[in-house]
């Protein structure tokens, strides 16, 4: 065994790993931020809550449509430089929001620029980490990574909430774009592109890996991998159901859950405390539905997990009071587990009918979820606005997960031949393997250790 394939004590992975992580859960933390944006910025500016609405839907529209070229991107530049100008971006963005005195600037600071940088750091980046970085132990940490998003939320909305409430809006957004800065740092500092860039093999790996030559038709390629699907008639059925996921999840709960709580008299502080306990059983959600999705028919878990949160929303409106009782907390765990239970269903389904595309495809169907979520985003604000309420949100969002479910039942079960000569050689990394697969960039050396496990 030469030098550049010696395994160290710590692989330098793990680091690599840690800071990917960090980079996550401090974009993450963004996203939880327009719940407790509304009220302050419709009681400062007298802004409706539409406008306010479209802001948020902005960010989440840009975020989808930056994902799917967020990898190519990474193979073109590097990942250390793609997340450092995403922490930047959203550092600019935050800073110009508290200087702003007009909604169109919220929709391009916040909206555009935020929403650019938080998609540049979303699953694509986790499961580029991950690929380039693990053999073995992929699954666990494109599951762990990808679970940061919610964790970050945990760890900063409470602590948003508290500064928002007691310190004002601006502070609570100064304080993301410190963490954000920090971050940056640790990116530079710790976080690599390749193994081989220090010498080393990926986690697991038994030879060095070459670092992939950059491709600068990498992002032509994913228009073309879009042309394609757009002509496939399970695109459509899985967009269909990714796109509702968002509507119900970031585009209603996180957006409009805390300023509905506040309508019926809870604290903005415990709502925010129960948007971040849905955050912490998110992550649980995610790992179990990876585990259950290699056991068991993904289309079978998706009407499951969309008839689960059909039947919590629905009765969300009678759970609503100034405390959170049993019943709600009971509401926040279920919807919790649920939340981000979708994702490993859908790479899977993704990887099955588009074999090599698999990755790219969900790429826009995520780009999709956000165009649900950021169409909820503005509906659930002109709900509030016409009508003093958001009663009919709740129940237009469960009829919405019940087509989901329908939908799901009838995305195709198999993998086709180009699925099938995928799975061949992607070494059984489970629901995860709907991720890039091991020879997409990695080379042969991967493919052998993959096939020997």
């Amino acid at each position: 065994m030469t030098h550049q394939t010696r395994t160290p004590l710590l692989h330098r992975a793990w680091p690599v790993a840690l800071v990917a992580g960090l980079a996550i859960i401090a974009a993450a933390a963004f996203a939880g931020m327009p719940g407790l944006l509304v009220d302050p910025l419709h009681t400062e500016y007298q802004w409706s809550r539409t406008s306010i609405g479209a802001a948020a839907s902005v960010n989440m529209v840009v975020y989808g449509l930056v994902a799917p070229f967020a990898a190519a991107l990474m193979d073109r530049f590097g990942l250390r430089r793609v997340a450092v100008a995403a922490l930047l971006a959203v550092m600019a963005g935050a800073g110009l929001t508290t200087v702003m005195d007009q909604a169109w600037q919220l929709t391009l600071y916040w909206g555009v620029l935020i929403g650019a940088g938080t998609g540049s750091l979303a699953m694509t980046f986790a499961a580029t980490v991950a690929h380039r970085w693990f053999v073995r132990r992929r699954g666990l940490v494109i599951g762990a990574l990808t679970g940061s998003s919610a964790f970050g939320q945990l760890v900063f909305l409470p602590v948003l909430a508290w500064v928002t409430d007691t310190q004002g809006w601006r502070p609570a957004v100064v304080t993301l774009a410190l963490s954000a800065g920090v971050v940056a740092v640790l990116v530079v500092l710790v976080l690599r592109d390749h193994p081989a860039e220090v010498g080393l093999a990926p986690y697991g790996a038994v030879e060095a890996v070459p670092r992939p030559r950059a491709e600068e038709g990498a992002a032509l390629r994913t228009v073309r991998v879009l042309g394609r699907s757009l002509r496939r008639r399970g695109f459509w059925l899985l967009a269909g159901v990714f796109a509702i996921c968002g509507a119900t999840t970031n585009g209603i709960l996180w957006t409009h859950f805390v300023p509905a709580a506040r309508d019926h008299g809870m604290a903005v502080t415990v709502a925010a405390a129960l948007v971040s306990t849905i955050g912490v059983f998110s992550l649980l959600g995610t790992v179990v539905s990876g585990w259950l999705t290699d056991r068991f028919d993904p289309r079978v878990l998706l009407v499951a997990f969309f008839g689960g949160r059909a039947v919590l929303l629905a009765l969300l409106p009678t759970l609503f009071g100034p405390d959170a009782g049993p019943a709600m907390i009971a509401f926040v765990v279920v919807f919790g587990l649920l939340d981000v239970a979708t994702v490993p269903p859908v790479i899977l389904l993704c990887r099955r009918m588009f074999g090599a595309d698999g990755a790219i495809v969900f790429g826009w169907v995520n780009a999709l979820h956000q165009v649900g979520a950021g169409a909820m985003a503005v509906f659930g604000g002109l709900v509030r606005d016409v009508t003093g309420g958001y009663g009919p949100l709740w129940v237009l969002a469960a009829v919405l997960c019940g087509a989901a479910a329908l939908l799901a039942l009838r995305a195709p079960g198999r993998a086709g031949p180009e699925g099938a000569a995928e799975a061949a050689v992607s070494g059984g990394e489970g629901a995860f393997a709907g991720e890039p697969g091991p020879t997409d960039r990695n080379g042969s050396a991967e493919r052998t250790t993959e096939a020997g496990r």
